[in-house]
């Protein structure tokens, strides 16, 4: 490996250009095995910048570019055993583990508290290294930033001979779905590898219009954009509220609006809304709320919650409407989900079936809670407005054109109290990659008792209950905020073999 003009470039083999390698460093301190990332990352990325900056102007690498991103590794020899009480932030058994990492600046507390869980709960240092996994340059560009088209067109010296491009074979969920099987002798110590968590970041900018690190660690879904309207009326009055803790609200454009402010004071607004606009209540430890209108149906739910799971968020909930499949129910009663019928299909390949999704008591008890408060009703009182039962998603909006005794018996015998086509999807992606789910839904039409979802119909519900609904949606999301970690990530998220980062 011989030096060229940059002491911080070599060459190998004459055909690569790289930057030089770092030995790997061992840390007993997260925050400063979490700097040592940034610093490796950053480094990786402004290298492939300049390179490209310089290709953009016409002076295209003679030599193959690469940049590596940084890993973290952990080795365990010993069975020592650590508190069970603990869901994540250990290693199941001895072995040599390790994962790759991007965006360290965007992910500092949340490896930091990874990380230091790992060295107290073990007793052993963690190392930082540079991996064989190359960046692809798309990736050191943030927030939508469009690469080829910056680039002047050269048939002689295609982009993908000089750089490295994504490559979906290394972007699988096979950690999350438990089908890894690790081929040089590492296990996995995160749910995702680096170029999943890039893709997805690209991937959330361009669906909600929105760049990542607004988005925060409690997240409501909802399919109904008069929903977000009042989010955002609710928003605006919430950062003007000194104690509330809410200090900015954030919408499609990266519009962001601060207290006092009349109009946004930053960002542009987008020319069209996007497929799934978010909108950001923000704190200053992200322990604010995202709002997303995911639109309808169990594929927008799939790709939407396949994206945020990367940002690792402390809890999602769908606010949704639904059919009412109970005589007894009325038009604006609320239903909490504690079981699904999974029709929606999507998800069938990733996680079968025949795997039960279990109600989280943690986010079941805040849901009822936040109903309780803001209803007025408790205890018995309380089903006057709210039942408890199966929900059950599908993946046909017009299922009532079908012969009735197909579907109706299938929602006798499972017991189903409300069809809808996102909240099955939402909470077993939320089971999938661990992140805490519920579904608190709300009775917008009955079409096996004749009260069909037409115009005007139900007029006076949406004006009465919607504001209500999405209180209880927001109160619910405080309660959360407010539960220890340890104890929000339920242990019922975790299979047998774990990664030990949550």
């Amino acid at each position: 490996m011989s030096t060229i003009s940059d002491s911080d470039v070599v060459m190998e083999s004459r055909s690569i250009r790289t930057p030089e390698t770092i030995p790997p460093q061992s840390f007993k301190d997260a925050s400063e095995a979490v700097a040592h990332l940034i610093y490796l990352f950053d480094r990786a990325t402004d290298f492939l910048r300049e390179n490209f900056k310089e290709a953009a102007q016409g002076s295209m690498p003679e030599n193959r570019v690469r940049a590596f991103y940084p890993e973290l590794r952990f080795e365990v020899s010993s069975h020592i055993r650590v508190d069970t009480r603990l869901s994540y932030g250990f290693v199941a058994r001895p072995g040599k583990y390790k994962t790759t990492v991007t965006r360290p600046d965007l992910f500092k507390h949340y490896l930091e508290h990874q990380i230091d869980l790992l060295i107290k709960n073990h007793g052993l240092e963690v190392v930082i290294a540079e991996s064989d996994q190359p960046i692809p340059l798309h990736f050191a560009f943030y927030d939508g930033a469009h690469v080829e088209g910056a680039l002047p067109s050269s048939e002689e010296r295609p982009l993908r001979d000089v750089f490295d491009v994504p490559d979906l074979a290394v972007m699988d969920d096979a950690i999350s779905n438990g089908t890894y099987r690790s081929k040089d002798g590492f296990e996995p110590l995160a749910p995702f590898t680096a170029p999943r968590v890039d893709y997805s970041l690209h991937r959330l900018q361009h669906y909600t219009a929105t760049a990542p690190r607004y988005f925060q660690n409690f997240v409501l879904f909802t399919n109904y954009q008069f929903y977000i309207d009042g989010f955002a009326q609710m928003a605006k009055e919430l950062i003007n509220d000194p104690n509330s803790g809410y200090v900015a609200f954030v919408e499609p454009g990266n519009l962001i609006t601060y207290a006092g402010d009349k109009e946004p004071r930053e960002g542009v607004a987008p020319p069209r809304l996007p497929q799934m606009p978010a909108y950001h209540l923000l704190r200053e430890d992200n322990s604010g709320i995202t709002m997303v209108n995911i639109g309808v149906g169990p594929s927008n739910a799939k790709t939407i919650t396949d994206h945020i799971a990367v940002l690792r968020p402390h809890a999602w909930l769908m606010l949704g409407h639904c059919a009412g499949l109970r005589s007894s129910q009325q038009l604006g009663d609320y239903v909490l989900a504690h079981g699904y019928v999974r029709e929606d299909k999507v998800l069938d390949a990733d996680l079968p079936t025949w795997v039960p999704i279990p109600p989280l008591a943690e986010v079941q008890v805040a849901l009822e809670d936040a109903v309780e408060k803001t209803t007025g009703y408790s205890g018995y009182d309380l089903k006057r407005v709210m039942r408890t039962g199966t929900v059950a998603s599908i993946d046909n909006r017009n299922w009532e054109l079908r012969d009735h005794r197909e579907p109706v018996q299938r929602f006798s015998q499972s017991r189903a109290i409300a069809l809808d086509m996102e909240s099955a999807t939402i909470a077993a992606n939320g089971f999938r990659f661990r992140v805490p789910y519920g579904t608190l839904l709300c009775v917008s039409d009955k079409p096996l008792h004749g009260e069909l979802k037409l115009p005007g119909m139900a007029t006076d519900f949406y004006r009465t209950q919607v504001n209500q609904h999405l209180e209880i949606g927001v109160k619910t999301m405080e309660v959360l905020r407010e539960m220890p970690l340890e104890r929000l990530h339920s242990r019922k998220l975790r299979s047998f073999m774990e990664t030990a980062f949550q």
